[in-house]
């Protein structure tokens, strides 16, 4: 037997929106690239409702149809673009950095998995000074737009000696549960991020208010 730890739970815990603060840039981003096309702006609330993957399909719920390859190709570039600029005045999510050190220190493991490019990630978790508190942090490899569900096998995969079954997915987005049910995991949904109360409830996993709620719930769900 090994030795005893409070927590057995591991963690996979979502950058954007869960453990980063970016609303303001992500839909300020959104509207730059909505702009491209035409599209009038939306507010964050509007934003939660109809937010979905692929993000393509979020798109065709604005404009009526999917946008050309073409068009995808420049508003998720200029996405990204004006992301990059306003992401530098964000901050982390009221309490998530002294919620990760006390997981840390009650003996629980925890992992960062964010569809957010790989090579812009790690810098930027490193820059909030939070690096320290995690097994693996693993970006996105490959094109946005898709889902987490095949990264999300990766990481487990990659997380040596950690079961999914003993893995709680922390997320603010549908896909988060979803990717979480493609591993044998379970997952809490959290709805300061990218999709509203009532949509996150559609995924029938425990939504909560608050990072602290989720990390609590997450200590008695798994195993």
């Amino acid at each position: 037997m090994g030795k005893h730890r409070k927590h057995r739970t591991h963690l996979v815990w979502d950058w954007n929106g869960t453990l980063l603060d970016d609303n303001v840039a992500v839909v300020g981003a959104t509207n730059a690239a909505f702009g491209e096309v035409g599209l009038e702006p939306i507010t964050l609330e509007q934003y939660r409702e109809m937010y979905c993957v692929p993000i393509p399909r979020f798109y065709e719920r604005l404009m009526g149809r999917l946008p050309t390859e073409a068009e995808w190709e420049r508003m998720d570039g200029i996405f990204h673009r004006y992301y990059i600029e306003q992401r530098a005045a964000c901050g982390l999510t009221e309490g998530a950095e002294e919620l990760l050190s006390q997981w840390q220190r009650d003996g629980g493991s925890q992992s960062l998995l964010s569809m957010y490019g790989h090579d812009q990630l790690v810098p930027v978790v490193r820059g909030y000074g939070i690096e320290r508190h995690f097994l693996r942090i693993d970006g996105r490899i490959g094109p946005s737009g898709g889902s987490k569900a095949q990264h999300m096998e990766r990481h487990i995969a990659a997380l040596d000696g950690i079961a999914p079954e003993y893995t709680v997915i922390v997320g603010d987005a549908v896909d988060d549960a979803v990717a979480a049910a493609h591993v044998g995991a379970k997952a809490v949904l959290y709805t300061g991020g990218s999709h509203s109360r009532a949509s996150l409830e559609a995924a029938g996993v425990p939504v909560v208010d608050s990072l602290a709620e989720a990390a609590d719930l997450a200590g008695r769900m798994a195993g």
